[in-house]
C-alpha cells in the first residue's frame, strides 16, 4: 500500500521546523524515540506492528508542487523553508522493534536519528502507523488465545474507521493469530486466506429457506456453509441445512463444510446444533459464529461448554473497541553537539511522563533452560551485556529491589532498518511475521498473558542509563 502520506503531519511539526530553518538549525542531529506507557485492556503485553508500513512511508517521503503551494497558501512559512522542501528527501537512520515482537511499556520501540526538521516531521504518521496496527494485532492476539487453537477469522471491514483501517486491521488482525479474513483487499494486498459464507439477504430473497440452501448448495457443494439463523435456528434453519445436505450434497459425493449462527444464546445454541448434526450423521460439520465476539465472551463460551469450531470475529478486534487507543508517544532523547551525544530528558509532575534520555537500544534476557523471557532491560547504544557471567537487574523505580540473573542469554531486538534514509531491512512476509509473533509469546510466561491483573513483565534500566536519568532528573529539578 505505497501511497504519498507527506502531508499527513500535524501544523506544528513543519511551524517548528521552519522556525529551525531560520535559527540556523536545520541541521543539528536530534535523536527521537516512540514508546508507550501502558498496556491496552491492561493486559501483559503489547504487539509490534505497522513498520512495514513506516518504511513505506519514509520511502515515498517529498513535498510535490501542489503541497508547496497550498503552504504557501497558508501565510506561515518562510520562502526559505518552501525552497528547502522542494528537495527535501528522508535522510534519517532508523531502528526498530520487529513486527510481531512482544513489547513492553516506558521501552523505546522506534528511535530515529537526523537532521531536526526529518525527525520532528515525521512524528504524526510514524504514531499513526505503529499504534493503530499495534492495537488491533494485540487486540487479535487475545481474542486468539481465546479461543483456545480454535481457528478466529477477522470480519471486521464494515466496523472499521475508514477504508485504509479496514485493510491493514486485517493485516494486524493475521500478525496477531487470526487465520484470515473477509476483507478481499488485504488477502489480495497481503496473501491473507480469504473467508465467507452468505448474508441473511440471500436467504430472505427466495421464496423459502430450503430453497435458498439449495441454490447456494448446488453452486459451492465443495465449501457449503450455511447461514442457519434467519428465522429459527432449531425448529427451521437447522432441519432445513440437514435436509439440503442430504438432498443435494449426500448424493453427490460431497460433505458440508458447515453451518453458522450470528444471534441468540450461541453456547446454548451450538451444544444443540452439535448433537442434531451428530445425530444426523454430519460429525464434521463444523459450526461458525459470530455476533459482536471478544475474547471474554469466547473465553465465557468455552469455560460453558459450548461447541463452537472456529470464531467469527468482527467489530470488537477491528476497532479494538474496549480500548480503541493505543498510547504511543514520540519524545526527543537526544542531540549531538561537536559530536558528543548529549542527552535531553523531559520533566513531568506526573512521574510516568518523565522520559528516559539517550541514545538506546533494548536487550530481551532469556532463561536458557527454559527458554523463556525474563526481562527487558534498555541500555545505552553502545553498551553490551555479557551473557556469560551473572547479570544485575533492579526495578528502576524501586532500585531496592533487584535479582541477579544467571544461565541467561541476551539479545538486541532493534533492529537498523533505514540508514541516511536508505531502507536496509527487508521486512518478512506476514505470514512469517505471524509465525514468528507466535514463537515469541511462546517465550512468555503464563502469568504475563493473564487478562486480569497479569504479572507485570520487568523492563528495567542499565545503571549507567540510569545513572545518567537520575543526574538529569537532579540537575533540571533545581
Amino acid at each position: 500500500m505505497e501511497h504519498d502520506l507527506t502531508m499527513l503531519v500535524d501544523l506544528y511539526e513543519l511551524t517548528m521546523a521552519n522556525g529551525m530553518l531560520l535559527d540556523g538549525k536545520k541541521d543539528t542531529v536530534t535523536y527521537f524515540d516512540m514508546f508507550f506507557r501502558r498496556v491496552p485492556d491492561d493486559g501483559g503485553y503489547a504487539i509490534m506492528a505497522g513498520v512495514e508500513q513506516l518504511m513505506d512511508y519514509f520511502e515515498n517521503l517529498h513535498f510535490s508542487e501542489d503541497d508547496i503551494a497550498y503552504l504557501r497558501g497558508l501565510g506561515c512559512f518562510s520562502a526559505q523553508f518552501l525552497d528547502y522542501l522542494k528537495d527535501f528527501h528522508f535522510e534519517c537512520d532508523v531502528w526498530s522493534i520487529p513486527e510481531g515482537t512482544p513489547i513492553f511499556p516506558k521501552e523505546p520501540i522506534i528511535t530515529v536519528k537526523g537532521p531536526v526538521i526529518q525527525t520532528m516531521m515525521v512524528e504524526t504518521t510514524l504514531l499513526l502507523m505503529i499504534n493503530h496496527q499495534s492495537l488491533i494485532a494485540t487486540k487479535a492476539n487475545r481474542v486468539v488465545r481465546s479461543a483456545g487453537g480454535h481457528p478466529v477469522v477477522e470480519f471486521g471491514a464494515r466496523r472499521a474507521q475508514g477504508d485504509t483501517a479496514a485493510t491493514l486491521g486485517s493485516r494486524a488482525a493475521y500478525i496477531g493469530g487470526c487465520v484470515g479474513t473477509s476483507n478481499l483487499e488485504a488477502s489480495k494486498l497481503f496473501n491473507i486466506p480469504p473467508y465467507g459464507t452468505m448474508a441473511h439477504s440471500w436467504i430472505q430473497l427466495f421464496g423459502s429457506e430450503y430453497e435458498a440452501f439449495k441454490v447456494y448448495a448446488e453452486h459451492y457443494p465443495t465449501n457449503c456453509v450455511l447461514l442457519i439463523d434467519t428465522y429459527n435456528v432449531l425448529k427451521s434453519g437447522l432441519p432445513t441445512a440437514i435436509r439440503v445436505f442430504n438432498d443435494i450434497l449426500k448424493p453427490k459425493g460431497y460433505r458440508p463444510a458447515g453451518v453458522r449462527i450470528d444471534s441468540g444464546d450461541i453456547t446454548y445454541l451450538s451444544k444443540k446444533i452439535r448433537k442434531i448434526l451428530d445425530e444426523a450423521g454430519y460429525e464434521d460439520c463444523k459450526i461458525l459464529v459470530s455476533n459482536s465476539l471478544d475474547e471474554y465472551i469466547i473465553r465465557d463460551m468455552r469455560i460453558q461448554g459450548a461447541k463452537v469450531d472456529s470464531y467469527c470475529v468482527g467489530e470488537r478486534l477491528i476497532t479494538a473497541s474496549s480500548e480503541p487507543v493505543f498510547g504511543g508517544v514520540y519524545k526527543l532523547a537526544a542531540v549531538e553537539e561537536g559530536g558528543q551525544i548529549i542527552p535531553r530528558i523531559k520533566i513531568s509532575e506526573n512521574v510516568e511522563k518523565i522520559t528516559l534520555p539517550g541514545f538506546k537500544t533494548i536487550w530481551r534476557l532469556f532463561d536458557r533452560e527454559t527458554g523463556k523471557a525474563i526481562a527487558d532491560v534498555v541500555t545505552l547504544a553502545n553498551e553490551e551485556i555479557d551473557d556469560t557471567k551473572p547479570y544485575e537487574i533492579f526495578d528502576p523505580d524501586h532500585t531496592w529491589k533487584r535479582k541477579t540473573v544467571t544461565n541467561f542469554f541476551a539479545k538486541r531486538i532493534k533492529v537498523q532498518i533505514f540508514q541516511g534514509g536508505k531502507r536496509i531491512y527487508e521486512s518478512p512476509s506476514v505470514q512469517e511475521i505471524q509465525k514468528y509473533c507466535a514463537e515469541q509469546i511462546g517465550t512468555l510466561w503464563d502469568e504475563v498473558l493473564r487478562f486480569e491483573n497479569p504479572h507485570e513483565y520487568y523492563v528495567d534500566l542499565s545503571q549507567k542509563l540510569w545513572d545518567m536519568r537520575h543526574e538529569l532528573l537532579s540537575k533540571y529539578s533545581k
